[in-house]
């Protein structure tokens, strides 16, 4: 129960917190959460949005298909999304103005984690989290992928996005990332065979 509530309450506030979503269209809230996470209201004489770049704007796009071939219920509010893959929640927010997106998904209550936890936390992040990280906020341990929006490719982010499932899915066991791993076993295959899918499905969408 209390896991939830913090999951509901700090991925209201991973919606918000980049200064640039205070200049998207924002989804109306729900009654429960209007008073506590409502972006403000800016008014008649708040400065419009900035533009985005082009680059930037690709990117988003290219993202948004992304999302939608993972999970066709997806939620976008302007440019952050939240949708499921594989039972797990996963978030991605986007701040246009600094050229930065990150994926984030929730894996465990700080409070509840067994003796020596998070020494393992940072031990995988040196060795199997690789491109996705462990991070903590908010009372809760996440996966976390971080890139610049600018140089950001469908590939990077359909990885990013696998990554991070893979890290909070092993947690507790391997904490791997999926992409790459140490020695002869076969997870390497997997996770690259895991992102040929996905973007052979992609293709097969513009296509169709």
């Amino acid at each position: 129960m209390m896991f939830n509530f913090l999951i509901t309450s700090a991925c209201a506030l991973a919606l918000i917190v980049p200064a640039g979503a205070y200049a998207q269209e924002a989804a109306p809230a729900s009654p429960a959460d209007e008073e506590e996470f409502a972006i403000p209201d800016e008014g008649e004489d708040a400065a419009p949005p900035a533009e985005i770049a082009p680059e930037i704007a690709a990117a988003l796009e290219q993202m948004d298909e992304v999302i939608k071939a993972l999970d066709a219920k997806a939620t976008r509010t302007g440019n952050n999304w939240q949708f499921t893959l594989e039972e797990r929640m996963m978030i991605v927010v986007t701040d246009t103005a600094a050229a930065r997106m990150r994926i984030i998904t929730p894996i465990a209550l700080i409070a509840e984690l067994p003796e020596g936890a998070m020494q393992r936390l940072m031990q995988a992040n040196f060795d199997t989290a690789l491109d996705a990280r462990y991070a903590v906020a908010q009372d809760l341990v996440w996966g976390a992928f971080m890139h610049p929006l600018d140089t950001l490719t469908q590939r990077d982010f359909a990885s990013g996005i696998l990554q991070t499932h893979s890290i909070g899915a092993t947690f507790g066991t391997s904490f791997s990332s999926g992409a790459i791993s140490y020695g002869g076993g076969d997870s390497g295959a997997i996770f690259e065979q895991q992102l040929e899918e996905l973007l052979k499905e992609l293709e097969k969408n513009r296509t169709t």
